[in-house]
């Protein structure tokens, strides 16, 4: 009788330390899962703000050519001025329109990850 309870409580204990081994490594995993996921969007973001920073530059230069282009046109500064009022006016056409602009990238974005 003791033999076969000593034999159960082994078999048990063998079970709960092989339970106990597989949680520890599935833990592990997720934490190797999550950091690379991490990194991976830390990259990708990097990415995206670096291209960010030199499409900011191309455009500063760029209007301020077509500003400068203008300018010798109409004479003094009027092209900065005219270049000056586009930006505003895409600004004001944003602020009115963002709601539906914010939906629109947020369904994109939403589709974008339900694909990964």
């Amino acid at each position: 009788m003791l033999k076969d309870t000593l034999l159960k409580f082994l078999k048990l204990d063998g079970l709960v330390d092989s339970l106990t081994g597989y949680v520890e490594s599935r833990i592990e995993l997720m934490k190797y899962e999550v950091k690379e996921d991490v990194a991976r969007a830390i990259s990708k973001v990097s990415i995206l703000l670096l291209l960010a920073v030199f499409f900011i530059f191309f455009l500063l230069f760029a209007s301020a050519a077509v500003a400068h282009k203008i300018g010798e046109s109409l004479g003094s500064f009027a092209g900065y001025g005219i270049v000056a009022g586009f930006y505003l006016m895409l600004l004001l056409l944003i602020i009115v329109f963002r709601e539906p602009i914010s939906k629109n990238l947020e369904k994109k974005m939403k589709n974008t990850l339900m694909q990964k």
